[in-house]
């Protein structure tokens, strides 16, 4: 879709190595790309010219569709949470990105966004847009799950664990369909909660996962001074940015759990940094908000 990289796995320790997926594309990066790959060709195949799809002020999707669409000439059209942003897209990095790349916003209100899956709410976007192809938050569905089995690769069949953000479920789908028998997927959830167990069971092909709840730090979004210290240090240390939703608080619960004797000495780990990085930038604006630290 927008290019095909090959990646080598980068390696931080004896026994902790990093998929770099977030250099295939600085916005349809990482997992988002590989969740698209399929959609975009899916649609350019059923013959529609207009791509629609939901998310939040700073969602790495709505960024990912807006390119994506630009680069393969589709209309774009992001559905955001939150009516009051409409009067504030020059002051968000995200939407703003997005709307260069050429994609219309419907703005609704929190209570509206909860029904966006029903069939009221869609019938009511095809009155406004005409006919779209519909990706739905985060990205998740079959096709999104296909794509994400790519990340991995026949040398990643030497790690005894692969660790990953999970944030809708479809690349934790994706690499547990895609792993070993002797592998174990460990999935870092970004939002507070165990209710993703079901969601990952409906693509997931394999029980040989485990979902680590205790890294979010206290849900979405959320994030404190010990966690934008981690990031700024390992990004000192190993030249790798880290976004502060997800691969960040990833890296940290994979660290911490390395130090708590988690893993066995000998264990092979894989950690897949799944892009996101231009979150940083909205992140950043609410720090400086709240006097807080900024990432580097």
């Amino acid at each position: 879709m927008i290019k095909n990289i090959d990646q080598l796995n980068i390696q931080l320790t004896s026994s902790l190595f990093i998929k770099p997926e977030y250099k295939i594309d600085a916005f349809v990066s990482g997992n988002k790309y590989r969740k698209l790959k399929y959609n975009v060709m899916d649609a350019e195949n059923r013959g529609f010219s207009t791509v629609l799809t939901f998310g939040g002020a700073y969602s790495n999707h709505i960024a990912a569709v807006a390119k994506a669409g630009y680069v393969k000439g589709f209309k774009t059209i992001g559905v955001i949470r939150g009516e009051e942003l409409q009067n504030s897209i020059q002051n968000n990095p995200t939407l703003q990105f997005a709307s260069k790349m050429g994609m219309r916003f419907k703005f609704v209100s929190r209570t509206d966004y909860r029904n966006k899956t029903t069939s009221d709410f869609i019938n009511q976007l095809k009155q406004d847009f005409g006919d779209f192809y519909l990706i739905p938050e985060g990205g998740t569905n079959e096709l999104a799950v296909k794509g994400c089995e790519e990340i991995l690769t026949e040398e990643d069949k030497a790690f005894d664990f692969i660790c990953c953000p999970v944030g809708t479920g479809g690349t934790i789908s994706g690499l547990i369909n895609a792993s070993g028998v002797h592998q174990k997927i460990l999935g870092f959830p970004a939002l507070k909660g165990d209710f993703l167990q079901k969601d990952i069971r409906k693509f997931a092909n394999k029980s040989n996962w485990e979902l680590i709840t205790d890294y979010h730090f206290d849900g979405y979004a959320k994030i404190n001074t010990e966690l934008i210290s981690f990031i700024n240090a390992f990004k000192s240390q190993n030249n790798m940015p880290l976004d502060p939703i997800y691969t960040g608080k990833m890296l940290f619960g994979v660290f911490d759990l390395m130090k708590k004797g988690y893993f066995s000495k000998d264990a092979k780990i894989l950690a897949i940094h799944t892009g996101g990085l231009q979150g940083i930038d909205g992140m950043n604006k609410l720090l400086k908000k709240k006097q807080m630290p900024l990432i580097n």
